[in-house]
Order: structure tokens, then sequence, then C-alpha cells
């Protein structure tokens, strides 16, 4: 009994107590403007970390979300700065990378048969390369060249509000990030194609039995995450107000760390958005609170990383236990 009650609620409680520990050690931690900074700075982190959530519960991976996240962040801040387009036309120029790399992801997955982590991973190098030869390894900002030719244009204030502004005093990232976990939860437990590609993770062979389209399903889970990606990466180049070389690989490690941790959310032992949500705020805090204690930044990983792996035991905790012991 106790164990299950560990194992359902241990990363929750971990959680609360490192929110009181990190409250208890700097005051300024637990105010309603720190809450509103964790909340902006997790955004990003959730919106790919879902996505990468909806290959995992087709029984993928996806490991080139942190790499679209910079292409995006090049691309939309490229278009403004270095053609002039308006911040409408960066964003969908924006999206449609994240789209063209999903479909790129389901080419190689279900048309070339090939295994889901050397494909992604195949994909993450061939897209960092990319953003890097769209601006020929420079930063996108106004007053920048391009060609060899000074630019005349700007990143426009109503792309900065995606990163930067408010609706009723919340930011904007909060409340967008927010729209998106309502839609993949929505997607995944509410929809006959959420249950289906649950069903391609669980047991793609039975499914495929069953009549199931295994590989237009799988597809459609690598263009969500895609998707969801280039979200993250027009959120990111917004709050930024540039085009940062790299600016994305960051937020590989943060999203698989969410994800992986949501499987401990509850007990579930699975992919899902709730838990994911849980995983990425469980990032934020840590960083946020070691950030306001003055922890060395060569420390964080290092904690980060620790605390990943005891959310990961206390996952696979629960098939030892449904199971009746350990290998």
């Amino acid at each position: 009994m106790a164990r299950d009650l560990v194992y359902r609620y241990g990363l929750l409680v971990l959680l609360a107590a490192l929110v009181v520990w990190f409250a208890t050690a700097t005051p300024e931690f637990a105010t309603v403007r720190n809450l509103l900074v964790i909340l902006q700075s997790v955004a990003i982190t959730a919106v790919v970390a879902l996505g990468v959530t909806v290959s995992l519960v087709a029984g993928g991976f996806d490991l080139s979300a942190g790499a679209t996240v910079s292409l995006t962040v090049m691309v939309s801040a490229a278009a403004q700065v270095y053609f002039g387009l308006p911040a409408w036309v960066a964003v969908l120029a924006g999206l449609a990378c994240g789209v063209l790399v999903g479909l790129a992801n389901a080419a190689l997955v279900v048309l070339g048969r090939v295994p889901d982590l050397v494909a992604t991973l195949g994909t993450m190098f061939a897209v960092q390369g990319l953003a890097l030869l769209i601006t020929s390894g420079q930063s996108v900002s106004s007053g920048a060249t391009f060609r060899g030719e000074p630019t005349t244009g700007r990143i426009s204030e109503q792309f900065l509000w995606l990163g930067r502004g408010d609706v009723l005093g919340i930011p904007a990232p909060v409340v967008i990030v927010s729209v998106v976990s309502v839609a993949v939860a929505v997607l995944l437990t509410r929809t006959r194609a959420g249950r289906l590609l649950e069903a391609v993770g669980g047991n793609a062979e039975a499914a495929r039995l069953a009549g199931v389209r295994v590989g237009r399903y799988r597809a459609l889970a690598y263009v969500v995450s895609g998707f969801l990606a280039s979200v993250g990466g027009v959120l990111l180049a917004a709050r930024l107000g540039r085009g940062d070389v790299g600016a994305g690989s960051p937020y590989l490690l943060e999203t698989v760390a969410a994800a992986l941790i949501g499987y401990a959310v509850l007990g579930a032992n699975r992919p899902h958005a709730l838990g994911t949500l849980v995983g990425a705020l469980f990032v934020g805090v840590v960083i946020n609170g070691l950030t306001m204690q003055n922890a060395p930044y060569y420390a964080q990983d290092l904690i980060k990383g620790a605390l990943l792996v005891g959310a990961v035991l206390l996952s696979f905790s629960s098939l030892f236990r449904r199971t009746g012991g350990s290998r």
C-alpha cells in the first residue's frame, strides 16, 4: 500500500517539497511575479514536450524537436529581418518548417522503415545544419547583413507580443500553452485518433491486424510533434526578439526530461499530457530555484539529470510491482 502511494504521488510530493524548500531558502521564490516567470519560462518547454509526448504515445521518439525549434527561430526571424515580411507570414513560415520536419521524419520511419531513434537523430543533425545554412551561421537581428548587403527589416511588435505580451496580466506564452495542452489532452483522450495512436504505441502488430493503418497514425504523430516544436520555436523567437543560432538546442534535454518525468505522474507509467505538463513545471521549478540560489550553472545539468533518473526509476518501479518482481 505504502509503495503504491509513493509510486502514484511521490513525484508530486517531491515537487511540493522542492517548492517549500526554495521558498524557505529564498523568500522571493514564493511570489506571484516569480510564479509567472516560472510559468513563462516553462511554456516553450511544455509546448515542445507535448509534441514529443504524442510521438511517444504512438511508440516513437522525436529527437529532432530541439533542432526544429532552432530552425523555426531562424526562419521566422529571417522572414521579417531579411525579407521584410509581416508577422503573420513569419509565423506561418515557422510553423511550416515544423510540419515539413514532421513529414520528413514520417517518411523515414513509415516509408523507409528506419528505426525511430536513428531516423530522428539523423533529421536532428540535418535540421541543425539547415538552420545554420539559412543565415550562414550568423544571428538574425535588426541591422544584420544578408548576402553582404545591409537589411532594413525588423522584428515586428505584433510578433514580439507572442513572446512578451500578456492577456489580462497572464503572459501570452502561458495562455498559448494552456490552449495547446487542452487540445493535446482532448486529442489523446477524447478522439478516435488518440485512441488509435495509443493502440499503435501499445502493440503495433495487434493494431495492424485489427485494421488500423499503423503507418498513417505514426506519421500523424510525427507531424504533430514537428508542428508543436515549431510553435515553441515561434514563441522562443518572439521572446528573444532575434534569431540566435542554436537557440533551440537546450530544449532537447528539457523536453525529453519533461515527457519522461511525466510517466511517473499519478502512476500512469505512460506518456500523457498532464504528466508532461507537471514534468515541464518540475524542470522549471528546479532551474528557477537553483538560479535564485546562485547555484553554479555547471551543476544545474547534474542536478536535473539526477532528478530525471529518480523520476524514471519511480516510473519503472510500477513495472516491477505489477509483474511481481525485478529482472
